[in-house]
């Protein structure tokens, strides 16, 4: 008779240190205040020797942490596309693509109106609307979710990646989120961004089929 020896179980995750949660203090303070002067004052309008003035904190600071005054608005996007991504992945097996994708981007949607300071993360959207450079960033971001997306989607379909489909949905869905990002940020948040997205799966759908 043998007896089985249970595996042992995973290491737990150790607590981050002292200086880790300083250094995230620390970032979040220098973006919460860059975020504040850029959304008042306006992008062109603000400097870094603004933001590090209004924070307490020198230049040397903000550069350990941010390459720009840009890089602090973009990093607030930074982990969305592996949450898209995470989302598209978890859905269940056999889901129309319409459906799979209106959820993996619903979880933009949900960053953006559902946060908890959702004043706050409109006013980023409208200064990403209106500021070229920042737009011009945020799309070259929103081209990689889109091509992890396509991915994802065709493996899930079992087509070869570079399947012509998941790339033509994939860029659809994204359409259909910065749709209802636009319209959301142009009413001053009146308008219900979920709501538009649904509508705007739902006129997407029958291209959405496969």
């Amino acid at each position: 008779m043998s007896l089985s020896v249970p595996d042992p179980a995973p290491p737990a995750a150790l607590p981050p240190t002292l200086a880790e949660r300083k250094r995230r203090l620390v970032s979040e303070e220098l973006r919460e205040t860059a975020l504040q002067l850029l959304a008042v004052r306006g992008y062109d309008e603000t400097t870094v020797d603004d933001i590090v003035a209004a924070a307490g904190m020198s230049r040397r600071t903000f550069h350990r942490y941010y390459a720009s005054k840009e890089d602090v608005v973009i990093q607030l996007l930074a982990d969305l596309g592996d949450q898209m991504r995470a989302e598209l992945e978890s859905r269940p097996a056999g889901e129309l693509p319409a459906q799979s994708l209106r959820h993996a981007v619903t979880v933009a949607i949900d960053f953006c109106a559902g946060h908890h300071d959702a004043a706050k993360t409109l006013a980023v959207v409208r200064l990403i609307l209106r500021t070229p450079v920042l737009h011009a960033r945020s799309l070259e971001r929103q081209s990689r979710w889109q091509a992890d997306l396509a991915v994802v989607l065709a493996a899930r379909l079992g087509l070869e990646p570079g399947a012509l489909f998941p790339e033509v949905a994939t860029r659809l869905a994204f359409v259909a989120l910065n749709t209802a990002l636009e319209r959301w940020a142009h009413s001053d948040g009146r308008v219900d961004p979920m709501e538009l997205t649904d509508q705007a799966f739902e006129l997407l759908g029958p291209a959405l089929l496969h």
